[in-house]
């Protein structure tokens, strides 16, 4: 039996080497095209197919829902999420247990159905109805806090932002000791985007030939990037400069760091690194999230109409 809380943990698609044996070795048919079914990751395309060939062989449409449904939260497509609440609401009370694939209990099911309910009221920004269905799914099972944790910081997160403007006139100091102000960066700008960075952290470091090919898509759209380092020490300045030594390039956009005293880290809520902050030039936040999220270049097209995101890099 799998259990949701590993399945929210974003399985890792089996796509064993030539070498290895068949994952599927010793399964029947239809276990086969279960297991295949459940563990799709590759594209939608890919999992209508698996879907297909799962229903052919006898799948109920209970394991079918389960794997949808694993393969969006896996990607975190809250939008599509969403858009099939109506379909776990109507069967609700036609769960059997026996057809599932990854709930152990009928409360597992049950607290599904409220959590995608709080996901469909987030995007209609339904704050009370939000509150309910999450509220009812922790109450249902406790276990799957984990799944459910990120949507209440989005929340919060974003209703605290509403509150926030940042003061464009601070000074702040530059890897090379030099004093900017964010006011003299953003002159003749649409708006601001804070890269926040660390040298110590590998999913920072991962991201670098991303970064430098988003930040000259923004460049080419008038949005100046400026990259904040939290730690205040020497030490963080050196590193950073022997990271990117090590790749051949310079540090893109304008690289400051954070202060001690009154930090945007702090102003910003910044508890993980990487993340960007867009920031209209009235000092208003129109987005707090990881680079990653769909909702950032959402909030840039706002800015300037028809910018996309570059292709992500392989190998990063």
């Amino acid at each position: 039996m799998r259990s949701l809380l590993a399945s929210f943990i974003f399985l890792s698609s089996l796509c064993a080497e030539e070498v290895e044996p068949d994952p599927y070795e010793g399964l029947t048919p239809l276990q086969a095209a279960v297991e295949h079914m459940l563990s799709e990751r590759e594209s939608k395309e890919a999992l209508d197919k698996a879907i297909e060939a799962a229903r052919k062989q006898g799948a109920s449409e209970q394991a079918i829902l389960e794997a949808r449904f694993i393969f969006h939260v896996d990607r975190r497509e809250d939008d599509i999420l969403a858009s099939m609440a109506p379909e776990f609401v109507a069967r609700r009370d036609d769960f059997k247990l026996a057809e599932s694939e990854i709930f152990g209990l009928r409360e597992d099911w049950l607290a599904v159905v409220e959590y995608v309910q709080s996901i469909a009221a987030l995007k209609d920004n339904d704050q009370a109805a939000f509150k309910k269905h999450i509220t009812e799914a922790f109450w249902l099972s406790p276990r799957q806090g984990v799944a459910f944790a990120p949507h209440i910081e989005r929340l919060r997160l974003d209703e605290a932002m509403k509150k926030v403007k940042i003061d464009f006139t601070r000074s702040f100091h530059t890897l090379t000791g030099d004093s900017v102000t964010l006011a003299s960066l953003t002159e003749g700008k649409k708006a601001l985007l804070l890269h926040f960075w660390s040298p110590w952290s590998r999913e920072c470091e991962a991201s670098i030939n991303d970064f430098i090919v988003s930040e000259k898509e923004l460049a080419a759209n008038n949005i100046v990037v400026v990259s904040v380092i939290g730690e205040t020490t020497p030490e963080a300045v050196t590193d950073t400069d022997a990271i990117f030594s090590t790749i051949g390039k310079k540090p893109p956009g304008t690289w400051i760091r954070d202060t001690e005293k009154a930090s945007l880290s702090r102003q910003l809520r910044i508890q993980n690194v990487p993340m960007m902050v867009l920031i209209g030039l009235d000092g208003k936040v129109l987005f707090n999230g990881h680079p990653a999220e769909k909702r950032l270049w959402e909030a840039l097209g706002g800015i300037a109409p028809g910018i996309t995101r570059p292709p992500v890099d392989d190998g990063h």
